[in-house]
């Protein structure tokens, strides 16, 4: 077995992409995904948020769901708006946001390495999440969401899918968004041999976006036996780890837990300098922080003695923060499950945060320093897991751009 393997993609017809592809099935919500398919019969949102084509009530994870995506996925494959290649092939996709672009190759990976944690994980996921995903694989007999891939430097790979690159896409279309995605068919022997090769000679890939899609993958591939069959792989677009962009993934906290603004700034400063701004705090380092609070927006700069320099988990931004701010200050040791703290993704922007404690709903906001892809391997080398909510990758992979079906 390889550490990836080409495959024959159930993708969109010629001229259908832009009336298909969708955004991811977990950034949406039900009512957003309504909105967004309405007047659009072939939305890929028929297929990954199929509760839309059901009653309003309709509990997103009841047995008609995942088998109005089953009738949904059967209806476009029968109009032929979806069409499968009949060759095992790879595909270079690209996504061009407004001020980065990365090339990443689609193709399915081994499981098998996924167990042995040659493709690393950095994040926990939740058996509700799981359940929805695996329910879903099992209705549709297929994997119809990319996995988000990192692969480290790698000269060769990078230099093969710029030159499949270079002829005209199969698919070129610019999302609601503003994210243009193309997608190019690498179906030759030898450039397929050749990826296989080079991407197999890599120590490791990393998982970036995507824990609970795979994760279901391999509780699918379990419960099915036989290692050889297409089930033993999963879905994913795997980019070089350098073009990839991360942005701030921002806290907001819900009070104060009995200090006044006064009282706050003055505890903050046994362990940080802390400076008023006239302007919105965007930190420049990973010690660096904004702090909205009161109307005003403050500078903190961690004292250096606090950040460990060999702990890749203990110097990331969002734990300085959470083990000098919000567990001793705000009492808040499980942010998963304390309602008193959100998350606010940082293609939102300041204005979100501003608006949010103004409102009076929150009282502090923090900005943070964006986690960085080399912190990322470095915790996923380590064996160790981030922080809940520690990354927001930008720009997002489409649903319905590539799908594997488990023959």
């Amino acid at each position: 077995m390889t550490l990836i393997r080409p495959f024959r993609a159930l993708r969109p017809a010629p001229g259908r992409a832009g009336e298909i592809l969708a955004p991811p099935y977990d950034v949406l919500s039900s009512a957003e995904a309504r909105e967004r398919a309405k007047g659009k019969p072939w939305s890929f949102l028929h297929i990954s948020k199929p509760e839309i084509d059901l009653d309003l009530g309709v509990d997103p994870h009841d047995r008609a769901v995942y088998a109005q995506a089953a009738k949904n996925l059967d209806r476009m494959i029968a109009a032929g708006v979806l069409i499968r290649d009949r060759k095992p092939s790879y595909y270079a996709y690209r996504l061009t946001g407004r001020e980065q672009r990365q090339t990443g190759l689609a193709a399915v990976a081994s499981l098998a390495d996924y167990h042995t944690n040659r493709i690393r994980k950095h994040e926990l996921t939740t058996p509700v999440k799981e359940d929805d995903r695996v329910r879903q694989i099992e209705a549709v007999n297929a994997q119809t969401g990319p996995v988000m891939m990192a692969y480290p430097a790698a000269p060769a790979i990078d230099a093969m899918l710029a030159s499949a690159a270079e002829r005209a896409p199969e698919v070129d279309i610019v999302a609601d968004d503003g994210v243009r995605h193309q997608l190019w068919v690498i179906g030759d022997d030898d450039t397929i041999g050749a990826l296989t090769r080079a991407v197999n000679a890599l120590p490791a890939l990393y998982i970036a976006d995507g824990h609970h899609r795979s994760a279901a993958a391999a509780r699918v591939a379990q419960a099915r036996g036989d290692g050889a069959a297409s089930h033993s792989y999963f879905l994913a677009v795997v980019f070089p780890h350098h073009e990839m962009t991360i942005l701030d993934y921002n806290r907001v906290v819900r009070n104060l837990n009995g200090r006044s603004p006064e009282e706050l700034l003055a505890e903050l400063g046994g362990r940080f300098s802390v400076k008023a701004s006239d302007q919105p705090v965007r930190p420049a380092a990973p010690g660096e922080y904004g702090m909205y609070l009161a109307g005003r927006w403050h500078r903190l700069t961690i004292r250096p003695d606090l950040v460990p320099a060999n702990d890749p988990i203990g110097r990331l931004p969002i734990t300085l923060l959470t083990r000098h701010v919000i567990e001793p200050l705000f009492g808040i040791t499980d942010p998963r499950t304390d309602k008193r703290i959100d998350f606010v993704g940082g293609a939102r922007g300041f204005a979100e945060l501003e608006r949010r404690v103004s409102s009076g709903e929150m009282a502090v906001a923090f900005a943070l320093y964006p986690t960085q892809m080399a912190d990322l391997m470095a915790v996923a080398d380590a064996g160790g897991i981030m922080p809940p909510k520690s990354t927001w990758f930008e720009p997002k992979l489409a649903d319905g751009m590539v799908n594997h079906v488990l023959d």
